[in-house]
């Protein structure tokens, strides 16, 4: 498809209504990373810049895939979903970029939209590599903030929105919800890969036998969902920030720290991590290399930017998928 992306013009009414109709737009960038909302910096002309949120079919890159009804982080996207994501991380005490103005109705663009506090273009993932001494203190007020969301819990799992509105389903253990969707990757990625088919059978019965360890569980914990330094910007204050919160729910803690210890790799016990279980722990790591060959070779086919990191991404968890069996 030909993309279009947001130009100047389209913000002139956003701009005079939020900062005054004197205010002037005096910079548009669009920020790589982002691949299922578009992400803007704005710059104005009394030198601030702010951060601007777009959810539109034109700013996705995902095609369609088949899903699992009721996995929670399937298409974790969405003004709905970050608002009420929003609220909650805040009231838990969780640093996330301060909200300025959200717009579900359309008053300025044919889009949801969400316009944000900028705090700032530094990485966690940036400052780890670059500094690691300066990277500490951020990474242990990020421990902190993840023990509190991990000691939040509820006695239903699934997206918060869906919670509050009595809709999630609860009828399934979350182990059994996670094997189905490492099966459905399994089948797309076998189709796409012929070392990935040829193995498919060896590779389910490994995800079977994980499971049969799983005892089973019913308090859930409040995780982000796919959480990586690459997600957390560290202000110049030395705070870190949480960013793309979509898919907050309540879930099995081990699902977040099957994320943290793979994103993190040699920092993750500076997030001096809750005690989990260890049966659960290695079936979620397994399915998520599962994920991690599926999704990226998915939107590879696509118009993406970054298809060479996408492929090298897969590859990579190819070879793990197939050292374990």
């Amino acid at each position: 498809m030909m993309r279009t992306f947001l130009q100047s013009d389209d913000l002139h009414d956003l701009v005079a209504e939020q900062f005054g109709s004197t205010s002037r737009l005096t910079g548009l960038e669009r920020l790589t990373g982002g691949s299922k909302k578009g992400v803007y910096r704005l710059g104005l002309d009394d030198q601030k810049t702010v951060i601007l949120y777009v959810w539109a079919a034109g700013e996705n890159y995902w095609p369609p895939s088949p899903t699992v009804p009721d996995d929670p982080f399937t298409d974790a996207s969405g003004a709905e979903l970050f608002a009420a994501n929003h609220a909650v991380l805040v009231a838990a005490g969780v640093r996330v970029p301060r909200l300025i103005m959200l717009d579900r109705d359309g008053r300025y663009l044919d889009a949801d939209m969400a316009l944000l506090e900028d705090a700032g273009a530094l990485r966690l993932e940036t400052l780890m590599e670059r500094d690691p001494a300066a990277a500490a203190a951020p990474l242990s007020i990020l421990g902190d903030a993840l023990r509190r969301m991990h000691t939040t819990f509820d006695p239903r799992y699934g997206r918060l929105a869906a919670i509050a509105q009595g809709k999630a389903s609860q009828t399934r253990r979350t182990e059994d919800i996670i094997v189905d969707r490492a099966l459905g990757h399994l089948d797309a990625a076998a189709a796409r890969d012929p070392r990935l088919s040829a193995a498919q059978q060896r590779i389910a019965a490994h995800l079977h036998h994980l499971h049969g360890r799983v005892a089973p569980r019913r308090e859930y914990a409040l995780v982000h969902g796919e959480l990586g330094p690459d997600h957390v910007l560290v202000t110049p204050a030395g705070e870190p920030v949480m960013i793309d919160i979509e898919g907050l729910s309540y879930f099995d803690v081990e699902w977040e720290h099957a994320w943290l210890q793979m994103r993190f790799g040699e920092a993750y016990p500076a997030l001096r991590p809750v005690d989990l279980d260890a049966d659960r722990l290695e079936l979620y790591r397994y399915a998520q290399v599962l994920s991690l060959i599926e999704g990226p070779l998915r939107i590879a086919d696509t118009d993406f930017p970054d298809r060479r990191w996408m492929r090298d991404l897969a590859e990579r968890n190819i070879a793990k998928a197939l050292a374990a069996i």
